[in-house]
């Protein structure tokens, strides 16, 4: 008599919650997932209206990631999607996801998850008592998993106890989350407060429409553009596991060196009012590709800190002061918390501790995981999908976790490295480098690229992902849920990088000067060295 599979609540249907689905019908689980809103896509569904307890976006937004990165590891985005999307464009990627692999029947709309406690024999079954909710009704079901896929944008962190005289500004102030189009801000004075990627790009915008932009940031940011060398994506350039390796034999005070003074070519972040006292490592970088342009023409002005606010404007810290202020939008980014699972995790101030991000080290039976609660410099989906794979070859056997202790001494340990080398913050709680990480995961989950092999079998796509970038695809080539396509979409990526920007014929004059030649050849002199290092 078969076995009957395991039943895995899946909590939330954006990205993650996806990715997760499918994972779980990969290995033989049952998944139902339970999504609160009337569709799929999480943070990148557009709505013009916010709703609580879940992320928005306002209607410009476009990633920040390229597709070639941010793609599922078995499903390319087509080739003639742009590179960097607009959200409209990821929901028709995600909708084709869930379409090929038929994952809309498994998810429960408009059902939202009111708890999620231990069965009375937990320690030996590892189930859990779930209550949702949907049209005013209760009903309760057993499960032997869950994965929360709920992520990190939910909850609006909006720090006005820091803004003394806000309660009597005269203006109108609100979170950047309730931020949908610039139009009704037209000839307006606005401040926008906080320089991450959301403040960035509402500073931008606003200043298409307003009469003056003031940025106003407590530390400063080292910007990125989207595009580097030769027009490609900027972490199609720098994701590689060559430069991941060539990072390691350098000191961190070199590395900072360097990418600061590849920024610094760019614009002169001393120059622009930006340049923070912190290293670039220090901080999760901002990327917007407009902001010194506005800031050169006058139209965004970078201001310190706010020290106190008046009825009609603001002072701050460096005793400056502007008046007549209509509007003050707060990109202070979010927390999480997660009340649903009441004792089960511990949330403070958006610390939270778990072994590789994903499992609670002290549960008796490990049949919790946390998908997608984490900050990759890079794309979050493909890390999200991995974790996933992880998870269910855990809550199937097939990977045993280690000690709770052994959890522990990993959890702090990363814990410590993150207040080494970030400054203080509630965004620096949960980052994660991302080759370094998803080689972390792949370690545990038997699908990490044999380079050795591949140099030895298979040169030509040992050398693309080696020098290439380190996109999805390389953590299909081997183990379980091998792909069969894998070798093929890694050896293709670069026509897809290019195809969408050949809307014009200009003949067939190409100069291929992408790698000097000794870059190559220090090169191969690493790829020897990661080789003979690793095996």
């Amino acid at each position: 008599m078969a076995m009957a599979k395991k039943k895995i609540a899946v909590i939330g249907g954006g990205s993650s919650g996806l990715c997760t689905i499918k994972c779980c019908l990969d290995d033989g689980l049952e998944p139902t997932c339970f999504e609160r809103s009337e569709d799929i896509g999480g943070l990148w569904r557009f709505k013009e209206n916010p709703e609580d307890g879940r992320a928005s976006i306002y209607k410009s937004v476009i990633i920040n990631t390229s597709k070639e990165m941010m793609c599922f590891s078995d499903f390319p985005i087509l080739d003639d999607f742009p590179n960097y999307m607009h959200n409209s464009k990821i929901m028709d990627y995600f909708r084709m996801y869930a379409k090929h692999f038929d994952l809309l029947k498994y998810i429960r709309f408009k059902t939202t998850v009111v708890s999620v406690t231990k069965r009375p024999d937990f320690s030996s079954t590892g189930q859990w008592d779930i209550v949702t909710e949907s049209k005013g009704k209760q009903e309760s079901a057993v499960f032997d998993g869950v994965m929360v896929c709920s992520g990190h944008h939910t909850n609006a962190h909006l720090p006005l106890d820091s803004f003394p005289g806000i309660e009597k500004f005269k203006g109108r102030y609100a979170h950047s989350r309730d931020y949908k189009n610039p139009q009704e801000f037209s000839g307006k004075r606005v401040i926008v407060i906080g320089i991450g990627n959301s403040g960035g790009d509402l500073a931008v915008e606003l200043s298409h429409e307003a009469d003056q932009v003031f940025l106003s940031t407590r530390r400063g940011a080292w910007v990125l553009n989207r595009i580097a060398e030769e027009g490609y994506p900027v972490d199609i350039v720098l994701t590689t596991r060559f430069k991941t390796f060539f990072k390691q034999m350098l000191t961190t005070s070199m590395v900072n060196q360097w990418a600061e003074n590849r920024l610094n070519a760019r614009f002169n972040h001393a120059h622009y009012g930006l340049r923070p006292q912190h290293r670039i490592m220090s901080q999760h970088p901002t990327i917007n590709d407009d902001l010194p342009n506005r800031i050169i023409s006058g139209k965004v002005l970078v201001k310190p800190n706010i020290r106190e606010f008046t009825e009609t404007g603001a002072i701050f810290e460096d005793g400056t002061k502007e008046e007549n202020i209509d509007a003050v939008f707060f990109a202070t980014g979010y927390s999480f918390s997660f009340p649903f699972l009441q004792d089960c995790v511990k949330v403070v101030e958006n610390q939270i501790s778990l072994y590789k991000f994903v499992f609670p080290p002290h549960l008796e039976k490990p049949t919790l995981a946390f998908i997608g609660l984490i900050q990759p410099l890079g794309a979050i989906m493909p890390l999200a999908e991995l974790q996933s794979r992880l998870a269910t070859q855990v809550f199937k056997g097939l990977i045993r976790l280690p000690t709770a202790s052994d959890m522990m001494a990993d959890i702090t340990q990363k814990k410590d490295e993150m207040a080494r080398r970030y400054v203080k913050s509630p965004r620096h709680t949960i980052q994660v480098d991302y080759i370094e990480y998803m080689d972390e995961l792949a370690c545990l989950a038997g699908v990490k690229p044999n380079l050795l092999s591949l140099f030895l079998t298979d040169p030509k796509l040992a050398k693309e992902v080696f020098f290439g970038p380190c996109t999805p695809y390389q953590y299909r080539l081997r183990g379980p849920g091998k792909w069969d396509g894998a070798r093929k979409a890694i050896l293709t990526q670069r026509e897809r990088i290019i195809k969408p920007l050949k809307t014009r014929a200009v003949g067939d004059y190409t100069h291929h000067a992408s790698m000097p030649y000794l870059f190559k050849i220090v090169g191969i002199v690493a790829l020897f060295a990661i080789i003979f290092a690793y095996f």
